[in-house]
């Protein structure tokens, strides 16, 4: 059977997947969620002309080398002048506060010497303005985050920069994560002499939560067909993501296991490596199943190209473009039939051009490698070799 390409493999599972709805999510808890509705500026911001410099208010005719003018008040931040500059008069002002009525320019403190109740105009070459106009930074009504765009620290800082406290964010995703494996024991237990901790699903579970989803970790059902079906019957989710068991060898239970479910399989194995053996399938309710071979860097790179699109669509959102190209360091050898995910660290070169350094073991089992890995390079299938010096393809971690 002729595996698809990672783009089919991908097209097929989003074919299955549809949006959960939308709910209100407080502005803190936003973070790497995805907007289900777009949000509008309420008013100006700016909402008042604002000083960008300590210094002082003035009017334009009264700017003059040498000039004495009276000082008849203070504007702070938060609380500006109630009155205006007249003729022959200053206000001192600060940062962000309020320009005063009449004034047409802010004179940056270092060039004016207070006298008593009067400021002296030192002779100057500085001609700004130093002014931030009303509405320079948005207008009210104007969209400034529109409905699919996905929450990250700066964005939060413009919807609360204009008095957003609730997002209409994509339905937060349940995530079910089981491992399954008569090898793996959790983390602080004890291991036996032929076991290995259980690294999948705790990564796993932060891979999720940095999609904007919830992860519970189910029990580990050891190879065991029945076992496994019953710890999926029992649980509550809207995307089971399985680790292990999905290859073909005997103990390889979990596509039989949820067969006997009623689910449907779309994707079985996908022409790429690691993680050929990944595969998709969803349940008689239409709730998603992705399988993610049992090796740490086969997961983590399927979840990287199936998991997070899929955990975006639920959310309503759409990843973008996430290749780059980047200068390799080193040398790869010509590639074979499958696209090819090779670990690797990018970095930026002397010349501020960011290189990407292939880590020499690519072994799929090997957690310290993906752990020191933060980007990864593509290789097409029967891509030619690539020298030292030569343009690659990469792409980051989405998280």
């Amino acid at each position: 059977m002729k595996l698809p390409t990672v783009e089919a493999a991908l097209e097929a599972v989003l074919a299955q997947v549809g949006s959960l709805g939308a709910e209100d999510v407080a502005l803190a808890q936003a973070d790497g969620r995805w907007l289900a509705a777009p949000i509008a500026a309420g008013r100006d911001q700016p909402p008042f002309d604002a000083s960008a410099m300590d210094g002082w208010a003035v009017r334009d005719a009264d700017v003059q080398d040498g000039a004495s003018l009276r000082i008849v008040g203070e504007s702070v931040a938060g609380r500006g002048m109630a009155h205006g500059v007249e003729a022959g008069e200053t206000a001192r002002i600060f940062t962000g506060a309020p320009v005063p009525p009449g004034a047409d320019r802010v004179v940056i403190q270092e060039e004016v010497e207070r006298r008593g109740d009067l400021a002296a105009f030192k002779p100057t070459g500085n001609v700004g303005r130093n002014i931030r106009r009303r509405g320079c930074d948005f207008r009210e009504g104007e969209v400034l985050l529109k409905a699919g765009t996905r929450v990250n620290p700066w964005r939060l800082a413009l919807a609360a920069s204009a008095g957003v406290a609730t997002l209409r964010c994509g339905r937060r995703p349940t995530v079910a994560i089981l491992a399954t494996g008569d090898e793996l024991v959790e983390p602080g237990q004890a291991a036996g002499p032929d076991q290995i901790y259980n690294s999948g699903a705790p990564s796993l579970a932060a891979f999720v939560a940095r999609h904007g989803g919830g992860a519970q970790v189910l029990a580990s059902s050891g190879d065991d067909k029945d076992a496994i079906a019953a710890a999926v019957s029992g649980a509550t989710f809207d995307v089971l993501v399985t680790i292990g068991g999905a290859s073909v060898g005997d103990h390889d239970l979990v596509k039989p296991a949820l067969r006997d479910l009623g689910a449907v399989l779309h994707v079985e194995g996908v022409a790429m490596r690691p993680g050929k053996p990944v595969w998709f399938a969803t349940l008689p309710d239409g709730r998603a199943v992705l399988g993610l071979p049992g090796n740490p860097a086969s997961a983590l790179v399927c979840a990287e190209l199936f998991l997070a699109p899929v955990l975006a669509r639920l959310q309503g959102g759409a990843l973008g473009e996430r290749f780059e190209t980047a200068i390799l360091a080193g040398t790869l050898p010509a590639n074979g039939p499958r696209d090819h995910y090779i670990r690797a660290v990018a970095a930026p070169g002397p010349d501020g051009v960011r290189r990407v350094t292939p880590f020499a073991d690519q072994d799929s089992s090997l957690v310290s490698v993906m752990a020191a890995a933060n980007a990864l390079i593509r290789r097409l299938p029967f891509a030619e070799a690539v020298a030292d010096g030569e343009t690659v393809s990469v792409m980051g971690p989405s998280i």
